[in-house]
């Protein structure tokens, strides 16, 4: 009788079972999932540093209300960093879900930047060990001494930080 026998399929079922994981193991999918979501936030941080720029131009050299001032109504501090938010008040607005944000009420209101059309909205950090949203962006802002804006993710997963500054 011709066919194959049952050792002969399952020698065959065996070594494709071992192709397939090698494949799997190569193509390695959550480190793809991470470098894809390291991906969003840096495509969100040059939107946001593109759009503040913008509007500084706009204003003749003068930077929005929320990059000056934070929800509290506070003159931002040069050298501190500020979660990025939509909240208009410090208790919409716990920073210190992000690690490099040292106070809870350290925030800063940027949806003038929606309001006025330089962004469709405030970008959303994707989650990855963070839970974000609107009020909690997973973004924050650093007005530098000079003048400077630098605008950071809070978290990173393939590389060691993401931050553009002008």
């Amino acid at each position: 009788m011709k066919g194959f026998t049952l050792i002969e399929l399952l020698i065959v079922i065996a070594i494709i079972a071992i192709i397939a994981a090698v494949v799997f193991v190569a193509l390695d999918p959550l480190t793809r999932f991470q470098d894809a979501r390291d991906s969003v936030r840096w495509s969100d941080v040059s939107a946001l540093i593109s759009a503040i720029k913008v509007d500084q131009i706009d204003n003749r050299g003068y930077y929005a209300y929320g990059i000056q001032y934070d929800t509290s109504g506070v003159a931002v501090v040069a050298g501190t960093e500020y979660m990025i938010s939509n909240a208009t008040t410090t208790s919409g607005c716990n920073a210190t879900a992000c690690a490099a944000v040292a106070a809870t009420d350290d925030c800063v209101n940027l949806n003038e930047l929606v309001t006025d059309g330089y962004v469709g909205s405030l970008p959303i950090s994707p989650n990855g060990t963070g839970s974000w949203s609107a009020a909690l962006t997973g973004y924050y802002m650093i007005y530098n001494s000079a003048g400077s804006i630098t605008i950071t993710s809070c978290e990173a997963e393939n590389t060691d930080s993401i931050l553009i500054t002008r």
